[in-house]
């Protein structure tokens, strides 16, 4: 039996594919999620309300110090016990969402504190309304800071949706392993995804590199 086949491996390209839009899509749509609830996350550990800073800082260190593959598997065989009941592929995006809105989280946190504190007395000294003084003066300021690191999250984010095998998600790594096992041939299967992994990966953290140098002469 040879080792590599590449009739197979073309034939097989197709099932591929398929699997790396899922992957893409959970990608998008769980960073979508993790940006816009990380920021939420740091607006309100800023909140003058003490004890909302502490829900939010509990909930935010708990899902950090969880397993991202044990939240996806509350998300998909718990919630059903009271009542909620959501498909393989909207819990996969709502778990890695949560999961790295907890990071970006402590991102946007630090971005809003790099903004100097002249800023933000001369927003105060115009009288300025506070979401004025946020959309106006601070966030322009801190989000292209940490584009970079939300970047890096974003890759991160795309290596990890493998898990979502767990709970039935054919993304690129469980096409691998399905088309894999029609004919037991899984070299061919396993290192075409990890060639598209790597193929998407390492582009996208050069042009991060990048942006990075941009953003320090900025």
């Amino acid at each position: 039996m040879d080792v590599w086949n590449w009739d197979f491996a073309l034939s097989i390209l197709p099932a591929l594919l398929d699997g790396l839009l899922i992957t893409l899509l959970a990608t998008v749509l769980g960073s979508l999620l993790a940006f816009t609830l990380g920021l939420v996350f740091a607006l309100l550990l800023r909140a003058p309300l003490g004890p909302v800073r502490v829900l939010v800082r509990g909930f935010v260190e708990f899902v950090r110090s969880t397993p991202l593959l044990v939240q996806i598997f509350f998300l998909f065989y718990v919630l059903p016990d009271y009542g909620v009941v959501l498909n393989a592929i909207t819990v996969g995006v709502l778990g890695l969402g949560l999961h790295y809105a907890t990071y970006t989280a402590e991102v946007y946190r630090a971005g809003i504190d790099a903004v100097p504190r002249g800023q933000w007395e001369a927003a105060t000294a115009l009288s300025l309304p506070r979401y004025r003084v946020w959309t106006g003066v601070v966030l322009p300021q801190a989000v292209p800071r940490v584009l970079p690191a939300l970047g890096n999250y974003v890759i991160s984010m795309f290596k990890e949706t493998p898990l979502l095998i767990g709970i039935g998600v054919f993304d690129l790594v469980g096409q691998a392993r399905e088309v894999g096992g029609i004919e037991f041939r899984y070299v061919e299967a396993y290192t075409l995804a990890g060639l598209f992994f790597l193929l998407l990966s390492y582009p996208s953290a050069l042009l991060l590199r990048r942006l990075e140098r941009r953003v320090g002469v900025l």
